[in-house]
């Protein structure tokens, strides 16, 4: 289903903190870098923050800038992104500011702890997931529901952790402080986790007068059915691919890119790359990786377009050259049309040698918009 774009934002010390353990929140940031973040939850349909940090330092989690919240006003939005808190329990406080400044809140909890908040009175529309919390189920909500296209997690450190590990993260804003904090104690950014193996895709670094913006992009697939957001990243760059291929009224313009499973990208392709006028996406990009790497094993194939099943232009359909290379996961965005090919199911051909076919329909019209010229 589809989930909003996930924002992971936090400052940290030099040796990976969130806090100390005194009375007082360790400030981090810089006032330059205070007010990006307001800049940043300006831009945003909503913001998160678990129970813990509701708890430890009570935050009003607003957008401070007159100016910022004037122009959401006349972009016809909120004064104020929707806060959003998550909590097993439901036992938090009713007096704290999380639920009296701002717009709209939401808590998402356990359908015990829904019982809980509602007893408490807590000023917020109270959504229970279910025996345990589900992050997809919550993601999953706040877009169909709440419509919240961009949503910034604030913390804490656990649910960055969480939302990493589970692949539901689109991008990391982190900020490195010039300090240590030095104390076991003390909260740490991420805990133990299944992380991704691979290098993360470093997008900016920059300087805000004595601290360090980094944004990153996680780049490793999923491993089965369930999509992770770099799967949303490698199909995007597919369709965009697609916009490269030379027009043809005789045949799709299709992307496609093979990623291993640490989220290197192994090669690429286009529908009639190279002056070919009959080589498809997939084949082109297959036809640049070595048919002994190991790597492809354990790859993802993201397609803007089903793979074919049956071709006239070469003896091998592309589902064929995908079984051969030894990949087992593909990802694409549209099921092949009956334009060209009657009853086209490569997806079929795919699921019967062992792939696993992963569609995902929200990318459907950025796939159709390089062959709006052909018919039906």
């Amino acid at each position: 289903m589809p989930h909003p774009y996930v924002l992971l934002s936090a400052a940290v010390s030099l040796d990976g903190y969130l806090d100390d353990t005194g009375p007082e929140r360790l400030l981090l940031s810089s006032p330059a870098d205070f007010d990006r973040v307001d800049e940043v939850r300006a831009s945003v349909d909503a913001i998160l923050i678990g129970a813990g940090t509701v708890r430890a330092d009570n935050p009003r989690l607003l957008v401070n800038s007159p100016e910022r919240r004037a122009a959401r006003t006349a972009a016809g939005l909120p004064e104020y992104p929707l806060k959003v808190t998550v909590s097993g329990s439901g036992d938090l406080d009713p007096a704290a500011q999380f639920w009296h400044t701002g717009g709209e809140k939401v808590l998402y909890t356990t359908d015990k702890g829904a019982e809980r908040a509602r007893a408490l009175g807590l000023a917020t529309d109270v959504v229970p997931l279910g025996a345990d919390l589900d992050w997809r189920r919550l993601l999953t909500h706040l877009h169909d529901v709440r419509g919240v296209r961009r949503l910034m997690v604030e913390g804490g450190g656990l649910i960055h952790t969480q939302l990493l590990t589970q692949g539901l993260a689109d991008e990391l804003q982190l900020v490195l402080a010039p300090l240590f904090v030095g104390d076991s104690e003390a909260p740490r950014l991420f805990g133990p986790g299944g992380y991704q193996s691979g290098r993360l895709r470093l997008l900016e670094t920059r300087r805000i007068e004595d601290v360090v913006l980094m944004r990153y992009e996680p780049t490793a697939p999923g491993t089965g059915p369930l999509p992770v957001a770099a799967d949303h990243h490698w199909l995007a760059l597919a369709c965009e691919l697609a916009t490269q291929c030379p027009p043809s009224d005789t045949a799709f313009s299709v992307g496609a890119v093979v990623v291993a499973a640490d989220g290197t990208e192994l090669a690429r392709g286009h529908s009639r790359e190279g002056g070919d006028p009959v080589v498809h996406a997939e084949e082109a990009a297959l036809a640049k990786t070595d048919p002994a790497d190991p790597r492809l094993a354990g790859a993802t194939v993201y397609s803007s377009l089903e793979p074919c099943a049956r071709r006239a232009s070469r003896p091998a359909p592309c589902a064929r050259l995908i079984l051969d290379a030894g990949v087992r996961r593909v990802v694409t965005a549209w099921r092949e049309p009956d334009t060209f090919v009657a009853a086209a199911d490569g997806s079929g051909v795919l699921e019967a040698g062992g792939v696993e076919v992963v569609v995902l329909p929200e990318h459907e019209e950025r796939a159709k918009a390089p062959n709006r010229h052909l018919p039906h």
